[in-house]
């Protein structure tokens, strides 16, 4: 996932720039065989709160990565990226191939 991060961003040329969005298209295929080390599948999870008491959802990743193996692999990679405007457009350029 740091690699895709590092490749949308667009970090692996040599004129890179933190303000323009000169990253590359990735592809990613087979993503249902993406292996993780540890005991990530069991302990991390993602919240969402509405702001409301008793609002708090809780899902691990071993729930996540049986629905939908892109869309977990799709955040962990969103998460990396910088926390700015150009963010929304380098996730667009991360796809999976069937």
């Amino acid at each position: 996932a740091t690699g895709v991060a590092i490749l949308l961003m667009g970090k692996h040329k040599v004129d890179f720039q933190r303000n323009l969005d000169l990253g590359d298209y990735v592809e990613i295929a087979h993503v249902d065989k993406l292996k993780f080390t540890g005991k990530k599948m069991e302990q991390r999870a993602y919240f969402s709160y509405s702001g409301y008491p008793g609002g708090l959802k809780t899902k691990k990743w071993q729930e996540l990565y049986q629905q939908n193996p892109g869309k977990l692999f799709r955040q962990v990679v969103y998460r990396m990226l910088p926390k700015n405007k150009l963010r929304v457009g380098m996730i667009k350029r991360l796809t999976f191939k069937d």
